[in-house]
């Protein structure tokens, strides 16, 4: 069962932010609609799914169904279709303006665009080409731009619609739908410099305009800087803003595979999965890589390899994981929203044919739901035809809408149960969440969750000289076999001073829980109650079997802040709490404080001189390299262990204290060195830091305490 240690809140300080360009423009993500649903929303009544109807024997397109052949059940009730349409690529008519959403507003220059009407979208295809910038070494992005390209010249059909969108340091639209092949083709080429002369930072290929950038909070950025689910932060936007476009959406997304080695958050890959399923967008991964062969000394991208992996076949098997870890998120989003993924090929083409085989013809079915309730639950759909021997592809359901204004007490407390255990994720608010451990004995570990809700997302109340707000929090911790074996629950008032400035900070909530070796699931939701706005996180953690281990080591926190506690658990030192730092953002004005436990180090050979009774010591060695690229710009000294300091539990506590004052802003690998000198067992981890520059703030630090 859960121990709950202790509870703490942390009004932590965050600087700039990350800004993305703005998605899709031709539909504005509207923010009444529910987070959530296997179909487009076209208002708060209609419920609208898409049929793809083909005959059992030969697969090909049924084209000559009508309303009265289809009959439509939500929840085993039958529901009267209200719309229906049938959409086929051959019966598209030309569509010659520049642009189908109005991207560009007042347009390019002196030249209005003309905005295409919904009718006139009717029968066409409407592909999105999305390339992730940020992970696509030169040679891919030629090989994807060149794809593109070919596809664009000669196999791009009268029906077909296209937009371009780009991820570098923003994200950006850089062409909107349009069937001008002309203008296509010389966008896409400015990715790779093929065409034109590129354009400035912060501007779109097709306008001059200085690009919006409040598109994230101050307080949000430091998660956006080292955040690896930006990419799917990015998906979703795009998917969200072509909500409203009722045909089927295919997008063409083109990466160097996505690494999921920063704050790893489960529930942002459910949501882009949800954003695309909701916006009837498919997803077509293509791994711009191409074929590759994986070597087992590495690459030229690597250093050389040392030590016996390259010969008992370690290194191997290390670069193969890696490889599929890369791919397995793209695999994900292409195959939950109905596309393909397209892996280990050098050849583009079949992805491009592929998406428009898949989107030729469907029938277009619409209702008004009979069931009233806004309860936010998951409602199946079944779709039957009155005409044997054809077979039916759809959407197997959606999630209604949530009415969080008008719940009771008892219903609140419902909805989020019901969100703890939904596989759907909740992504109205961003939660960001860490989880470290500490063996406390044989086979039992200390586990703290750090939960970190930027305070741009919460609505304060003002009263008086205090921002208030009040935030519902519940979690789990699942095992192996899906079983709950910790819990947590708290209601957390806030009532922070005005000057603390809480809604360009951070809310920072610590619980923790004790329990065996083992793999466990975490997830927790967040729940502001002023509109009712509710976030989730989710993540995996490994308790190791110390046994197995030659060098028994704890997490690593690392943290900027320290303040003063009562507490008795591993995260205090000396009377100072370590307030884990998630994003691993800092400041140059701010040190870097790490700490970290040794467990039953080796105990040295005392000499035949020493005295009776003395006792044998430890000689643990421990200090942190900060390299950039193959440079180490720093070094601590090092800090030597010879005695056991925390008696209790076998274990040596080691600090490290570094000032960041004297190092340029930028992003850093650190390496801790931790030498069991007396046993002969080390371990060299290695993890990422961004340092910022310094930034005038009034102190930010606050706390609060609550007991269980």
């Amino acid at each position: 069962m859960r121990e709950l240690v202790r509870k703490a809140l942390a009004v932590v300080a965050a600087i700039s932010l990350l800004a993305p360009g703005g998605a899709l423009s031709s539909a504005q993500q509207d923010q009444n609609q529910p987070a959530g649903g296997f179909v487009i929303h076209a208002n708060a009544e209609l419920v609208l799914t898409n049929v793809v109807a083909r005959d059992a024997k030969t697969g090909e397109v049924v084209r000559d169904l009508k309303q009265s052949d289809f009959t439509v059940f939500e929840n085993g009730k039958k529901q009267e279709i209200a719309s229906f349409d049938f959409q086929s690529v051959e019966m598209a008519t030309p569509l010659s303006e520049a642009t189908v959403s109005g991207l560009a507003a007042g347009g390019v220059g002196d030249k209005a665009l003309k905005v295409a009407k919904p009718e006139e979208l009717r029968n066409h295809r409407l592909i999105v080409f999305f390339f992730d910038l940020t992970s696509m070494q030169p040679e891919d992005l030629d090989r994807s731009v060149d794809a593109a390209r070919e596809f664009l010249k000669n196999k791009m059909s009268p029906a077909d619609l296209i937009a371009l969108v780009s991820l570098g340091d923003t994200l950006k639209v850089d062409q909107d739908f349009t069937a001008d092949k002309d203008a296509l083709i010389a966008d896409v080429g400015i990715y790779n410099g093929t065409e034109g002369q590129g354009f400035a930072q912060g501007a779109t290929a097709n306008s001059n305009q200085t690009e919006d950038t409040t598109g994230y909070t101050p307080d949000e950025s430091e998660y956006n800087d080292i955040n690896t689910d930006r990419e799917l932060f990015a998906l979703r936007a795009v998917a969200k803003s072509l909500e409203k476009i009722q045909e089927k959406k295919s997008l063409l997304y083109f990466s160097g595979g996505i690494s999921r080695d920063g704050i790893e958050n489960q529930a942002s890959l459910r949501a882009a999965v949800n954003a695309a399923v909701r916006a009837n967008l498919a997803i077509y991964s293509v791994d711009t890589r191409g074929l590759q062969a994986v070597s087992p000394v590495g690459d030229a991208s690597t250093g050389s390899l040392r030590g016996q992996g390259a010969y008992n076949g370690g290194a191997l098997a290390n670069n193969m994981s890696a490889n599929f870890a890369s791919q397995e998120v793209m695999a994900t989003l292409s195959s939950d929203t109905g596309g393909k993924a397209f892996f280990d090929s050098n050849d583009f083409a079949p992805a491009f044919a592929q998406v428009q085989k898949d989107t030729s013809a469907y029938y277009a079915i619409g209702f008004h739901s009979t069931n009233p309730l806004r309860d936010g639950k998951y409602r199946k759909l079944t779709i039957k035809v009155n005409r044997p021997g054809v077979k039916l592809e759809y959407r197997q359901g959606y999630y209604a809408p949530a009415d969080f204004a008008h719940s009771v007490k008892g219903d609140r407390e419902q909805q989020l149960e019901e969100q703890l255990a939904s596989d759907l994720p909740a992504t109205d608010m961003s939660v960001y969440l860490d989880a470290m451990y500490f063996r406390l004995e044989e086979n039992r570990f200390y586990v703290p969750v750090s939960l970190v809700v930027p305070g741009s997302q919460i609505p304060f109340v003002k009263g008086g000289d205090k921002d208030k707000a009040t935030l519902d929090i519940i979690g789990t911790v699942m095992d192996e076999v899906k079983r709950p074996i910790g819990r947590a629950r708290e209601t957390v008032k806030l009532n922070l001073d005005r000057a603390v400035g809480a809604r360009q900070k951070n809310i920072q909530y610590t619980t923790s829980f004790n329990l065996p070796a083992g793999k466990y699931h975490l997830k927790f939701v967040v729940r502001e109650n002023q509109t009712g706005r509710m976030g989730s996180f989710e993540a995996d953690i490994a308790l190791p079997e110390m046994k197995k281990l030659p060098l028994k080591m704890s997490s690593i926190v690392l943290a900027s802040a320290r303040q003063p506690s009562k507490h008795d658990s591993p995260l205090v030192r000396n009377g100072e709490e370590y307030v884990p730092n998630i994003s691993h953002v800092f400041r140059q004005d701010q040190h870097l404080y790490l700490l970290y436990e040794v467990y039953g180090p080796a105990k040295e050979k005392l000499a035949e001189s020493a005295p009776k009774g003395t006792k044998a010591g430890v000689n643990v060695l421990s200090s942190l390299e900060l390299l950039q690229g193959a440079a180490k710009v720093y070094e601590t000294p090092v800090v030597k262990a010879t005695t056991i300091n925390v008696p209790g539990r076998e274990a040596v506590a080691v600090e490290l204290d570094v000032p960041l004052n004297g190092l340029k802003p930028g992003q850093y690998v650190c390496q801790l060195n931790v030498i069991d000198d007396a046993g002969g067992s080390f371990a060299f981890p290695r993890f990422a830091v961004l340092v910022r520059e310094s930034v005038a703030q009034p102190s930010a630090l606050g706390s609060g305490s609550g007991g269980h």
